[in-house]
């Protein structure tokens, strides 16, 4: 109460003071203007100043009184506040302690081991890496070199000894081998992600020495001679039993093996055509065409070389049926590289199919006969619009040159007599009347006589 009463004859404002608004700079303000008059030049700041020294001296006077006669409860707190610190740091010392000596002995028996078990693990890991990348790069140099040694089996038969005194005869079935051997070679190679069995291989110099001189290379080789077996493809009514034997034996390892080697890559599975193959087929038919026509087309202008020319072309013809029995009875491998693909392969899936699509016809027989008279027609024109001997020499034979024609589609349209199973045609006899390719006599007749006039 005696506090109070000398809080309440202090000259000091404590309550502007202990304000959490006060402002040191408003309250000089408010001191300044209660002493002097705002008008007044210059203003007078000594007695404002002396009167916050004297607030000044008052509060530490108050603080003096303060702690004089609240010495011994201060000591005495002081004290008390020490000594329960005392017995605190005591306490804590000696679990600090216990705690520190619990860390070393964790730290002994569980971070240092784990450290060390984190360490082996990564190596195991790192090994485990090495040991997967090198059974990948040993696998792809076994593939590699059974890939040189079935390569070798081809090139062995295609090379001095593959001739009749050497008695070496061509191994056309390496070619398949070959393909089989590439397309393991594709899958190990082409599956990079990380995980998968190619992982890394990319990196290793012997893969990529194996990839550019032995893979690229043979398979380059493997594709052209495949390529070439389809360009020299021939079997006509001359051939004997064996030579067609031989001839689709050849022909059929070269079509699965260029079909195994077409790209796959940025290709819907439904949407995927083995390209390697369908190329030789196309250049095969345009070249058959192209001679057929230039042939045919020269005779027209000198008759008497015509019957003769129409029998090379009936010839060709029976070559290109004779080559789509073959593909029609030749079931599509599976390829590894393409497993949902061949959920739609079942029986009925031959190596026809793709190249009918790709030519949009039903027969290679009609499409040659069809495309051959299309040309035919400007070719005939020709002729006819230069007039002279060859053009009054083909009006006056039109019956006869039109018999002629009819005769070559109908023995053309006829397989080859070595060949067997000719998909459903017309049997021979009914081959030789003409019956069931009447559209393709009509159209091959009529792209000539046709277009002779009167």
């Amino acid at each position: 109460m005696a506090a109070n009463d000398d809080e309440d004859t202090s000259y000091v404002d404590y309550d502007a003071f202990l304000d959490p608004a006060f402002s040191p700079s408003s309250f000089a303000n408010t001191l300044v203007l209660a002493t002097n008059n705002p008008n007044d030049a210059p203003l007078d700041l000594s007695t404002p100043l002396s009167k916050v020294l004297f607030d000044a001296q008052e509060v530490d006077s108050r603080i003096d009184d303060l702690t004089t006669r609240s010495a011994i409860p201060l000591l005495t707190h002081t004290k008390e506040q020490t000594e329960a610190s005392r017995k605190i740091i005591t306490e804590i010392d000696a679990q600090i302690k216990s705690l520190n000596e619990s860390y070393k002995q964790l730290e002994k028996e569980v971070i240092q081991k784990h450290a060390e078990a984190d360490e082996v693990r990564q190596v195991a890991a790192r090994l485990w890496e090495a040991l997967k990348l090198g059974r990948s790069v040993g696998r792809c140099l076994q593939l590699g070199r059974q890939l040189e040694i079935q390569y070798a089996e081809i090139t062995a038969s295609s090379g001095p000894g593959s001739t009749a005194g050497g008695g070496k005869k061509e191994d056309h079935r390496a070619l398949v081998r070959c393909a089989h051997t590439i397309l393991s070679l594709r899958e190990i190679l082409d599956k990079r992600a990380p995980g998968e069995e190619g992982h890394g291989l990319d990196k290793v110099n012997v893969i990529r020495s194996l990839q550019d001189g032995i893979v690229g290379s043979i398979e380059r080789s493997v594709s052209s001679a495949s390529e070439q077996i389809i360009r020299e493809f021939n079997i006509g009514s001359a051939s004997t039993y064996a030579q067609s034997e031989e001839a689709k034996a050849r022909t059929v390892s070269a079509a699965i093996t260029l079909y195994l080697m077409s790209p796959v890559s940025r290709t819907k599975p439904d949407k995927w055509a083995p390209q390697l193959l369908l190329q030789p087929l196309e250049v095969y038919l345009r070249n058959a065409l192209n001679s057929s026509i230039a042939s045919v087309a020269r005779s027209l202008a000198t008759l008497p070389s015509l019957d003769r020319t129409l029998a090379e072309v009936s010839a060709r013809c029976q070559s290109i049926i004779a080559l789509e029995t073959i593909l029609s009875t030749t079931k599509a491998p599976v390829h590894p590289l393409l497993p949902t693909a061949q959920k739609h392969a079942p029986d009925r899936f031959n190596l026809l199919q793709p190249l009918l699509a790709y030519l949009e016809t039903g027969s290679l027989a009609s499409y040659f006969w069809r495309s051959m008279a299309s040309s035919l027609a400007t070719r005939v024109q020709d002729i006819v619009n230069r007039g002279g001997v060859s053009a009054r020499t083909l009006k006056t034979n039109r019956n006869s040159v039109g018999e002629a024609i009819r005769e070559c589609v109908i023995r053309g349209s006829q397989p080859p007599s070595t060949i067997a199973g000719s998909k459903g045609k017309a049997p021979k006899a009914d081959a030789e009347k003409g019956e069931g390719w009447d559209r393709e006599v009509a159209v091959m007749v009529g792209s000539v006589v046709g277009n002779l006039g009167r």
